[in-house]
Parts: C-alpha cells; sequence; structure tokens
C-alpha cells in the first residue's frame, strides 16, 4: 500500500465565515474531521441550526464529521466599559467584585475602576499577585485589599475594553467547574447527540467527574475532552487524562497563566503522556494565526504545525481562522499538506513504549509489528466500544492506516478524532468471515485500498463452542 494516508486530524471552528451549508461541504471535502463549536457566545437557536448545517454539508461531502461542543467553564470577565481606558504604566485601577459595589465608575476619578463577574476573587488572591487582562496585554499587581475591591497598579499597560478574559497564574480559583450556561448548553448538545464536550479550565479529575455525572444521567454517549489551559491543571495533569476521554492542548490561555518558554515543554509532555495513557490529544490555538487575514501561512507557523505532527499528535486544531479568517477553506489545505509531508518523512516505527498489561492488548502490538513489516499493511479492527481502536492508535503505526469497523454511530464519529484511524459504520454478522468480506467490499468501494492490497485483520474466530481473538493477513481480492 503505497498511497499517502493523512493520520493526524484536523479540526476547524466554525462561525460567521464558515457556517453556511456550502462553505462546510467545502470544509469536509478539504480534509476536516471535526467541527468545533464555541459555546462562549453562542445562542441556542444558533447552536441547533449550525449543527443540522453540519449535518447536512456532511450529507452532501458524502463524508461524516464529528462534533464537539466546547463549553466555556468558569471563566473571569471585567464588567463593561462606557469608554475603553488607556491605561499606563503606574496607574491605578481598582477591581470591584461586582458592579453594584463599584457604582459610577466617573465617581473613583482619577483612579480607574471596572469590576468582575466572580464575586469571591478577593477571597482566592493575596496582596502582590499578578492579575493578567485581555489574554495579558494587560497586567496588574494587587496592591491593597480592601472589603469590596482590590486596587491595583499597571504594570504592563494596555487598553481596556468591555468584557476582557482575566488569568491569575499561579492562584487556585474556587469556581465551580460548570456554570448555569454551561449546564443550558449540554443540555442542547445532549439532546442534538453531539460526539464531544470539550470542557474549559478544567483544574483537576473532579472537574471530569461532574460533567461526566451529567452525561450518564441523560444516557448520552458523548466523550468529554479536557482542555489544559492553567497552571492547576498542569499540576493534575496526569490524573485529568486518566479521567477524561481526550486532552486539549489549549495553548492560548495555557501561554499567559505559564512562562512562555515553558510552553513548547508542557505541549510535548501532554502529547507524551496522552498517548502513554491511550488518550486523544489535541494540539490547538494560533497554530495558522497569521491566515486570519494572509492567504498563506508563516513560515514559523508551518514550523508549528509540523512540530505537533511530529510529536504524533492525534489531531491539530483551527480556531479563528475558520470563524472569522478570509481563507478557511485554504487553512485546512495548508494543514493536510504539512501533515502528508512530515507524516511521509516519518521513520517507519511503532510506539514500543506503550504499555500493555491484557493478552488482548497484547495481540494488538503482534498486529502492528505485523503490519509494518509488511511494508505499509494495512490494519483491520472491529469494535462496538473504541477501546481496542484507542490502543491500536495509541500504538501510532506509522504508515499504516487503521481501517475501525463498528455498529455503534456515537463509537464511529468518535473514532475521527483518533490517530490513523478511518472509522466506519457497518453491521456485524454471527459469521466473521461474512464481517471480514462486508468490510473489504467498503474499503473497496471508498477507494481506500485496491485488489491486491494486504491487509492484518484482527478478528474473532469461531472453534466449535469456543471464540478466539485471531491475527489473520488477508489480501483484497
Amino acid at each position: 500500500m503505497e498511497r499517502a494516508y493523512r493520520h493526524t486530524k484536523i479540526i476547524f471552528t466554525i462561525g460567521p465565515a464558515t457556517e453556511g451549508i456550502e462553505v462546510i461541504t467545502q470544509l469536509i471535502n478539504a480534509g476536516a474531521d471535526i467541527c468545533r463549536l464555541n459555546m462562549a457566545h453562542a445562542s441556542h437557536e444558533w447552536t441547533r441550526q449550525t449543527i443540522a448545517n453540519i449535518r447536512k454539508a456532511s450529507e452532501i461531502a458524502g463524508k461524516d464529521i464529528a462534533i464537539m461542543m466546547d463549553i466555556k467553564g468558569p471563566e473571569i470577565r471585567t464588567g463593561d466599559v462606557d469608554v475603553p481606558y488607556n491605561l499606563s504604566k503606574g496607574d491605578q485601577l481598582d477591581v470591584y467584585m461586582s458592579q453594584t459595589a463599584m457604582g459610577n465608575p466617573l465617581d473613583h476619578a482619577p483612579i480607574y475602576a471596572t469590576y468582575v463577574n466572580y464575586p469571591n476573587l478577593i477571597n482566592d488572591v493575596n496582596e502582590g499577585d499578578a492579575l493578567l487582562i485581555d489574554s495579558g496585554h494587560i497586567q496588574l499587581r494587587i496592591m491593597e485589599k480592601q472589603a469590596d475591591f482590590l486596587r491595583c497598579e499597571v504594570v504592563i499597560p494596555g487598553r481596556l475594553t468591555s468584557r476582557r478574559h482575566v488569568n491569575l497564574p499561579g492562584v487556585y480559583v474556587s469556581l465551580p467547574p460548570l456554570t448555569e450556561k454551561d449546564k443550558g448548553d449540554i443540555a442542547v448538545g445532549i439532546a442534538e447527540n453531539i460526539e464531544f464536550f470539550a470542557l474549559s479550565f478544567v483544574r483537576e479529575a473532579g472537574d471530569i467527574v461532574a460533567l461526566r455525572k451529567i452525561l450518564q444521567e441523560k444516557d448520552s454517549q458523548a466523550k468529554i475532552i479536557a482542555k489544559l489551559e492553567d497552571q492547576t491543571a498542569i499540576t493534575n495533569m496526569e490524573e485529568i487524562i486518566i479521567e477524561s476521554d481526550g486532552l486539549m492542548v489549549a495553548r492560548g490561555d495555557l501561554g499567559v497563566e505559564c512562562p512562555f518558554e515553558q510552553l513548547p515543554i508542557i505541549q510535548r509532555t501532554a502529547v507524551a503522556m496522552s498517548i502513554k495513557n491511550t488518550k486523544p490529544v489535541i494540539v490547538a490555538t494560533h497554530m495558522l494565526e497569521s491566515m486570519i487575514s494572509s492567504p498563506l501561512p508563516t513560515r514559523a507557523e508551518v514550523s508549528d504545525v509540523a512540530n505537533a505532527v511530529s510529536e504524533k499528535a492525534d489531531a491539530i486544531m483551527l480556531s479563528a481562522e475558520t470563524t472569522i479568517g478570509k481563507y478557511p477553506i485554504k487553512c485546512i489545505e495548508v494543514m493536510n499538506s504539512i501533515s502528508c509531508a512530515m507524516e511521509e518523512i516519518a521513520v517507519t516505527e511503532y510506539n514500543k513504549d506503550l504499555e500493555l498489561c491484557t493478552p488482548k492488548t497484547k495481540i494488538l502490538r503482534s498486529a502492528v509489528v505485523l503490519a509494518q513489516e509488511l511494508n505499509r499493511a494495512g490494519i483491520i479492527a472491529f469494535t462496538n466500544t473504541g477501546l481496542l481502536t484507542q490502543v491500536l492508535s495509541s500504538l501510532r503505526p506509522t504508515k499504516c492506516p487503521i481501517f475501525a469497523f463498528t455498529e455503534n454511530e456515537a463509537v464511529y464519529k468518535q473514532m475521527h478524532l483518533l490517530w490513523g484511524v478511518y472509522p466506519f459504520l457497518s453491521k456485524f454478522s454471527n459469521n466473521p468471515e461474512i464481517t471480514i468480506e462486508e468490510a473489504f467490499k467498503s474499503l473497496k468501494a471508498t477507494g481506500l485500498v485496491e485488489t491486491g492490497d494486504t491487509m492484518v485483520v484482527v478478528t474473532n474466530i469461531i472453534l466449535g463452542p469456543s471464540i478466539r481473538d485471531s491475527i489473520q493477513i488477508r489480501v483484497i481480492e
């Protein structure tokens, strides 16, 4: 099998530039695997209509994609300002715990005043702590704690407008993991049968448990992607990965919360730790930022995407590039080109360091070794939970595509996130041979394989009253 197969998956965020059915269809045809809905400012009406558009576009393109709802989580924002503040270094800014406590900002002149949407902030911070606003473009130092406000000094000046995001590096914030808006958004996502929920500002495994409980109560099969965004999450990274169904390295807020020189190290650690725990991992934010307005990426952006592919992240993600950008389809094409180029030069070697304990998973490793030694043979697996495919994917069989067949529609779409996996929805027969033959027909119909291609098939064989796991070498006829 000398044809090129892209192993790294591509996620795009939908927005004003891409919410029409025609554009979504073009994005799917260009290589998109998953569509992300950013719920920070989304209405339920828009969400339902957009999901309908995505599914219609998938039907037109003849290729299903998964849907990920990114719920905003417990974020802290400043309040509204009638006229933006042009803050200079050394200025004082009083940060109140509510709009009521602040009163009329004009009454505070010559000291500037704003408020936050989190009244308990004053109890979480100490004098001397840094308070970062608008992705760190404005930096404050807390000078005094008063009864209902923080008196801060401007360290890095900037222009303060309404509802800017607040970061508190190194501070544990005692916000609940889910807001009331989050719960309403989750209810819509469950009703629409989306495949993934991405939870923002996860700090510990318990945050995942809280969302999992809601999904279980509603019998939802949706998977939970934990977003790595602050220092507390870095400390608790492995327990978060183990509890979640996948990880997103959200480099926007992460880059504000942590020293910038540590960001590549955190990314590399997060990718490796996710693979070790057989969980998919996404690298996100600012990957092709210049392409919001330019038809070509910068050389640094090309290297950034290539680095994520080389680290063997399951997926790379676009945000503003496809929500408001001028060249959303070109962005998908660029990611596809970089991924294919990097994967083609990758050393043909699987992940030998993955610890496998059960006989079943050791069989999967044998299938991967066999496929690689047979020179890019495809691997065929059958699953109804997706767990078997997660292990195969985490073994990272370089240049050997994994064709995964399932009867479960939710699992089928969720497998679009897994590195190297091409999922198929198929009915299984009681006779394993019939199931295998039907899989071959499906593969040939899509053009992914041709007559004469070698397949390593992980399946069951029936021996009298017993069923045994097996590996078969088969040639497509």
